[in-house]
């Protein structure tokens, strides 16, 4: 076993991604007659995105429409936002460079699926960063549960007491420390004074 590894979220940390899908969220919805607005997204930060759909679902039902339609909606929609306007978030692609010199290696455990996690490795030129590659999307339960860090761990061949996890969001350090990693907040400027951080 490797003595140690570092693990990455995506959104939020890597990419300054979360404003898309709040925007795609409320497009989408907003056209299903769903009143979403942007301050109600944060209720689902760190879900998968077909999570985020049965949640809206679960309060303001539509028809005419599957969820997995609405969800495919969304995705195309961040997609297309993060390859015109995406942008590295401060010091990511900075602290990516100093594990790679310190030779750790690399995971990166997002809710994304990997068409999305395709487009934003291209955006940011770390296509070739990543040892292993891993999404919620192909596990049974998404963030807060530690399957998608467990999975990534495991196929870095590191104990997953021996990972440092980077998360942005509440929901996926409660995943990182579900899995027993070490964890390191680095939530959005607004978010910073959040008591829950605290208690994590």
């Amino acid at each position: 076993m490797i003595d140690a590894a570092v693990i990455f979220d995506m959104d939020g940390l890597l990419i300054n991604s979360e404003p898309f899908w709040h925007r795609a969220e409320v497009e989408v919805f907003n056209a299903l007659e769903v009143p979403l607005h942007e301050s109600m997204c944060n209720q689902t930060m760190g879900l998968r995105c077909d999570e985020v759909v049965s949640y809206w679902y679960a309060r303001f039902p539509w028809t005419g429409t599957s969820q997995s339609e609405v969800a495919e909606r969304i995705i195309n929609r961040v997609s297309e936002l993060v390859a015109t306007l995406g942008q590295p978030m401060p010091g990511a692609v900075e602290t990516i460079q100093l594990c790679q010199q310190m030779h750790l290696p690399l995971g990166l455990a997002t809710s994304s699926p990997i068409c999305l996690i395709d487009v934003v490795l291209n955006k940011l030129n770390l296509q070739d960063t990543f040892d292993v590659i891993s999404s919620a999307q192909t596990e049974e339960f998404g963030k807060p549960h530690p399957a998608v860090y467990l999975t990534t761990a495991n196929r870095l061949g590191v104990h997953p007491q021996k990972c440092v996890a980077f998360e942005d969001s509440i929901r996926g350090i409660i995943s990182a420390k579900a899995a027993s990693m070490r964890c390191i907040a680095v939530p959005a400027l607004e978010e910073r004074e959040d008591p829950r951080f605290a208690m994590l």
